[in-house]
């Protein structure tokens, strides 16, 4: 519309309500009432109609246009209204995929909860069978280690009663066993006289015995040569005889086959004042030795405490003490050497819920060394005559074994090397020092003893009574010792060479490593646990019994707990 008016207002002409004024022509004036679309001229109806055809096509394009920014206003709210849509429901599936998310988290943490509690619960059945376990099997090695030591102890006392037997046999041969004279009809040996046939019967051969010569002795009548001795089978012709079960013996038989020698001099075991057989014997290893080798300074070894042989050489250590060779096969010499088994005994510990978090330095000392650590001790409780392990708590600057010694002349221990370890109190315990040059076992039961020590410090035990501290420590050895030899364990294979295991520092023992023991290691280890057992002292041997009685009716946690609680073993 807007073209069509610009169109009419192009043109010349004026309209008005009924006068036309305009020139046309000729300049004349118009005063008519036509206005008629009759009166336009062709061009100006065609003008007309283009203007109203573009009018129209203008309108059009104006409602189309309309329509068009309509449609698009509407999709554009749609498009909004389905955004909106589009987040709500990526907001709800958020939502629901954390709620599924927080189910499933739940879920899983229930069903985690349930799987420790059962593996927990599965965790304190094993264990409590395999403590079941352990308990039988240690009740089954006590049961037969008392059986071994009942035979042992029987067989000792048997031995014990054929020896005094011996002794009044060769006593009574003493009295009874000399060679008779010659006579008649006595009994001694007699100048042949002449009897009836049939009047005497030999004792021997069981016939007549004619005239002639024969022997009137132990209640019958013999040839001559029909009275022997029951070792050789030949005559007895000696003044004097012996007699072991009414059987006669040349008394040099008689020595060989009856008489006890002596373990340390290799000789006949003397008759004492009274003319009978009196000799020493060890309780466990039954060493037979003359009484005075007690008092001869006849020196025993340190560890096993058996008499050195005079056709034997032990060796002598730089501290006096002098090891025999058996023993010297699994001896632990210096520090550095020692600290496989260390670990060993803390690994055991710690298989017993008994781990010690500290780190607690381990030291080999000489004696010397130790004594003087143990005069500057102000606590404790030492085993004399000789202490063979310390548990400090002090400050203080010990002599340790740096390298082993080698063998040099007369059979000693030489060019062992040493250096001061200055000790810091960092805990309640500074250092366990233990005693070098003993074997294996023994050097780690005194490990297991100190270290037991160690750890009632450690846990903040209270001040506890020698009887009870000194009587649990040997508990823990002697279970140390049990498990050594009823596990198999033990050195690999002794040394054929003493001198040369001794002599080279750069080689750690055999004794640390594991693999199949000797039967003298299994035999020296039973001994150390009858020196246990046997101990005397009312601290070490008394504290032992009461506290293994207590360990085996109770368990060790729960009499670890009561040592806690009251200071004393449970009864």
């Amino acid at each position: 519309m807007g073209w069509f008016t610009k169109l009419l207002k192009g043109s010349d002409h004026k309209v008005s309500r009924g006068q036309y004024q305009g020139r046309y022509g000729e300049d004349r004036i118009w005063d008519n009432h036509r206005s008629s679309m009759d009166d336009l001229t062709d061009i100006e109806k065609e003008d007309i109609d283009r203007a109203i055809a573009i009018s129209l096509s203008e309108e059009d394009q104006e409602r189309k246009q309309v329509l068009e920014d309509d449609s698009q206003s509407e999709d554009e709210q749609l498009c909004i209204i389905d955004d909106e849509e589009d987040e709500h429901i990526g907001r709800v599936h958020l939502d629901e995929d954390e709620q599924l998310a927080k189910i499933q988290q739940e879920e899983d943490e229930r069903l985690a909860k349930i799987q420790q509690e059962e593996d927990e619960r599965l965790a304190k059945i094993q264990q409590e069978e395999e403590e079941h376990l352990a308990k039988i099997q240690r009740d089954e090695d006590q049961r037969l280690a008392k059986i071994q030591q009942d035979e042992d102890q029987r067989l000792a006392k048997i031995q014990l009663e054929e020896d005094e037997q011996l002794a009044r046999a060769i006593q009574e041969s003493l009295e009874i066993g000399s060679l008779p004279q010659y006579g008649n009809d006595s009994s001694l040996l007699s100048i042949p006289h002449l009897f009836p046939s049939g009047y005497r019967i030999c004792a021997g051969c069981k016939t007549e015995i004619g005239q002639g010569r024969f022997l009137s002795c132990i209640g019958a009548v013999w040839h001559p040569e029909c009275f022997c001795c029951h070792a050789c089978h030949l005559p007895i012709t000696d003044y004097e005889f012996s007699m072991s079960s009414n059987r006669p013996y040349h008394k040099s038989c008689y020595r060989d086959k009856h008489h006890p020698r002596c373990d340390v001099c290799k000789n006949y075991i003397p008759t004492n004042s009274a003319g009978l057989i009196e000799y020493r014997a060890h309780p466990f290893w039954l060493q037979k030795y003359c009484p005075s080798h007690e008092l001869d300074g006849t020196p025993r070894c340190c560890s096993c405490e058996r008499m050195e042989p005079r056709d034997t050489k032990y060796l002598l250590l730089d501290d006096g003490r002098k090891l025999c060779l058996e023993c010297l096969d699994s001896s632990v010499m210096d520090t550095h050497e020692c600290q496989p088994l260390y670990l060993e005994i803390q690994e055991f510990y710690e298989g017993l819920n008994m781990k010690l978090e500290q780190q607690v330095p381990m030291l080999l000392v000489e004696r010397q060394a130790l004594n003087e650590a143990m005069e500057g001790e102000k606590n404790g409780h030492h085993h004399l005559p000789e202490t063979r392990g310390l548990c400090l708590s002090e400050e203080q600057t010990v002599t340790t074994i740096l390298r082993r010694p080698r063998i040099g002349a007369g059979y000693r221990a030489v060019d062992m090397i040493t250096e001061p370890y200055r000790l810091t109190r960092r805990c309640e315990v500074t250092a366990i020092l233990v005693l070098y040059g003993l074997p294996r076992l023994l050097t780690g039961s005194i490990l297991a003893h100190e270290m037991m020590h160690a750890w009632l410090r450690l846990k903040g035990y209270p001040n506890l009574s020698p009887e009870v501290e000194e009587g649990i420590c040997q508990v823990l050895a002697h279970m140390w010792l049990d498990s050594e030899l009823y596990t198999g364990y033990g050195n690999d294979g002794a040394s054929s060479s003493s001198s040369s295991s001794l002599s080279s520092p750069s080689s750690s023992s055999t004794s640390t490593k594991k693999g199949k023991r000797s039967d003298f290691e299994k035999k020296l280890g039973e001994f150390f646990k009858h020196q246990i057992e046997s101990d005397t002292s009312s601290a070490y041997g008394d504290g032992f019994r009461l506290g293994n009685q207590a360990m085996l009716k109770y368990g060790l946690k729960r009499t670890l707990d009561h040592i806690h609680m009251t200071g004393s073993f449970p009864i």
